[in-house]
């Protein structure tokens, strides 16, 4: 059996507020520790309504101080909107408090328009061409300090908190497997180049302290109900979702609709079909039959499962019966 992991976006549903959005968050949390799920991790991203987790590492505090042992992380950082020594003391902080629990997963993208990655970086000089350097920077501060170092992580240096590397192409795929880190692929909305950027890093890594062989989580959409209608409903909410922020709307998480073509048009029908393909929604026995030819065809060492449910019953429910297959498979 292979580890399940969630990754939630701390959703803000249409009536609600950030405050209930966190709540339910903690909610999740819970109800995954409750069925063993590995890990759960959030993502950060700026000006967008309907996701609460922009200030990712303080909502890492929430839930790993509302939990008991699962593993809590992001999923993650955008490392250059940040200095590598202010992401070491925050989640060397957290590893303090929460020792053993804490991941630090890294991407490279601003998580937000340009507008707003200009606003959050300020200074044009930090941007996606650092990327690697400041990786290996955040490894040093995590690591014992070096005689005679000058700036050091405090609280950080030591905790040795397990870094990741996120992405949807295979940039990410290959400076992980150079420095021997595990990686996690975001199928869940950029499935194009998942197998390609899985054959680059199995097939280039590099042993290291950190790991000594290859470690590919692959996150995908996965939506289980009681019935294959429920499930197909509640999903509408996160179709709707995707769409509108194609169309430049975005906003909070929509109820589901009845009927999802009468909502949107053919051409953003198929453009969600293809980006939205490595989903899998249906009844217990559905998502089964689809988990199970996932894992057969792509080998992951660990699944990490999302999907922006409106309802939060409808949430807990897809969790529960998403642990109940992982332990049939």
């Amino acid at each position: 059996m292979i580890p399940f992991s969630v990754l939630d976006l701390s959703r803000v549903i249409q009536g609600a507020t950030v405050t209930d959005a966190l709540h339910d968050t903690l909610a999740l949390a819970q109800q995954a520790e409750r069925f063993h799920y590995h890990r759960i991790w959030f993502a950060e991203h700026h000006n967008m309504v309907g996701v609460a987790s922009a200030a990712t590492s303080v909502v890492v505090g929430y839930v790993a101080g509302g939990t008991q042992k699962i593993r809590v992380g992001s999923g993650g950082v955008m490392l250059p909107n940040h200095s590598p020594l202010v992401i070491a003391e925050q989640f060397g902080t957290l590893a303090s408090l929460y020792p053993g629990r804490i991941d630090v997963g890294l991407g490279r993208a601003p998580g937000t328009d340009m507008l707003t990655a200009r606003a959050l970086r300020r200074d044009p000089g930090m941007n996606a061409e650092h990327f690697p350097q400041d990786v290996m920077e955040l490894q040093s501060y995590f690591d014992v300090p070096k005689p005679g170092q000058a700036v050091r992580a405090f609280p950080g240096m030591g905790t040795k908190v397990p870094v990741w590397l996120l992405g949807s192409s295979t940039f990410s795929a290959q400076l992980a497997a150079q420095l021997g880190l595990p990686f996690a692929f975001a199928a869940h909305f950029a499935p194009d180049d998942m197998e390609q950027a899985l054959y680059a890093y199995h097939n280039q890594f590099a042993p290291s302290k950190q790991l000594d062989k290859p470690y590919a989580m692959v996150c995908l959409n996965v939506l289980a109900a009681d019935t294959e209608e429920e499930a197909w409903h509640q999903f509408s909410s996160h179709q709707q979702v995707f769409v509108s922020m194609r169309r430049g709307t975005p906003g909070p998480i929509p109820p589901p609709v009845p009927d999802i073509d009468q909502w949107w048009s053919p051409q953003e029908r198929a453009m969600a079909h293809h980006m939205l393909r490595s989903s899998i929604v249906g009844s217990a026995e559905n998502v089964e039959r689809g988990l199970r030819e996932f894992i057969k065809m792509h080998q992951p060492s660990e699944l990490m499962v999302t999907s922006l449910i409106y309802d939060q019953a409808a949430r807990l429910r897809s969790l529960e019966i998403v642990a109940g297959i992982r332990d049939r498979i």
